[in-house]
């Protein structure tokens, strides 16, 4: 970096480095890189560190990193808030959430995701609370997650919809018959039998129609409406099982949510894409051990989001990020979040 004496200031002076954030020690290249190693690959700070420090003869102290990243994170905020928007007002939205810890206390990180976006919040609470700080308007597409409640206080406008994960019924399903049916009295195994055997039946034949090639919601609202009358007379019978009565009363109160994807062709039957975007958090919690503080969180959740957000759109984290830096560092001001790539 260039240094000149300037006789009227009476001190030494210095241009703008582009190249690296002011009165940093490392440049911007490095930082993306490490940012990726951490938040998007999943190595510790100390692995981090011994691979800068092997072929890069660079030593750089584990607070150095964190506030570095911590800093990355607030030039890049705008682009974690645009994520937000963007997931907000998409036709279809995964959901999903796990445990998380931030200086050994209790926390809940919850994704939200599509083809495109994958915003990751860490929030203290795992109910309405959390999901209407991330909702702060009503959503108009659809929300496809599991049966957790809290997600029912969603609200909804236009044209939103619910759809509940069927693939999460279908193991539930067969939870109890590995686990619970053994144990069951001769009556009460038949009366389960028979009713998993129907429920079965009706999930797979909903899941069947939408995968053939000619579907339409059109074309066979005939079958749909018997689906949806064969669904109303399971739930609305009476059982003695317990595990019957308690999954009959679930199919009652989630009536309207189990079959949206035949009305909503855009949506899937299952919440595998969120179960997808939330592994790489939950392997990346194995080795880091969650944050320390609440600082440390709020970090992790915009640099998670926004290595993962480009992933999904065809980018290179690594350099995108780079050069957000270098125009953030020159200017002051951030690009444009990156829009997908086109197929081809």
């Amino acid at each position: 970096i260039p240094r000149h004496w300037c006789p009227c200031c009476k001190k030494h002076v210095e241009p703008g480095v582009p190249n690296a954030l002011p009165n940093s020690t490392i440049g911007n290249a490095l930082v993306a890189l490490t940012t990726v190693f951490h938040y998007g690959l999943g190595l510790t700070i100390d692995q981090t560190r011994e691979v800068l420090l092997s072929p890069l003869q660079t030593q750089v102290t584990p607070g150095g990193l964190v506030d570095l990243w911590r800093r990355a994170a607030e030039a890049l905020l705008p682009w974690y808030e645009q994520i937000g928007v963007d997931a907000k007002n998409s036709a279809t939205l995964n959901a999903d959430e796990t445990g998380w810890r931030v200086n050994g206390d209790t926390h809940w990180l919850w994704c939200f995701g599509n083809h495109t976006s994958c915003y990751y919040m860490i929030d203290e609470g795992r109910g309405s609370d959390a999901l209407k700080r991330f909702f702060t308007a009503a959503f108009r597409g659809v929300l496809i997650h599991d049966f957790w409640r809290p997600y029912s206080s969603v609200l909804l406008e236009g044209e939103g919809e619910h759809q509940c994960c069927l693939a999460h019924l279908l193991r539930e399903l067969d939870h109890v018959d590995e686990h619970a049916l053994p144990g069951k009295v001769p009556d009460r195994a038949a009366e389960w039998s028979a009713f998993v055997k129907m429920l079965r039946r009706l999930l797979r034949d909903g899941i069947r129609l939408r995968k053939r090639k000619d579907f339409t919601s059109e074309r066979y609202a005939a079958r749909i409406a018997r689906l949806d009358a064969r669904l109303a007379n399971l739930s609305g019978a009476q059982y003695a099982d317990a595990d019957a009565a308690r999954l009959a009363a679930r199919l009652r109160r989630h009536q309207d949510e189990l079959f949206t994807f035949l009305d909503r062709p855009e949506a899937d039957w299952n919440n595998n894409r969120a179960e997808r975007l939330i592994r790489p958090a939950v392997i990346l919690r194995k080795n880091s051990q969650c944050n320390r503080s609440e600082r440390g969180a709020a970090t992790q959740a915009v640099m998670m989001s926004i290595y993962r957000t480009l992933k999904l759109r065809g980018h290179d984290p690594r350099a995108e990020i780079e050069a957000a830096l270098r125009t953030y560092a020159a200017t002051g001001t951030l690009p444009p979040l990156p829009l997908p790539v086109a197929d081809g």
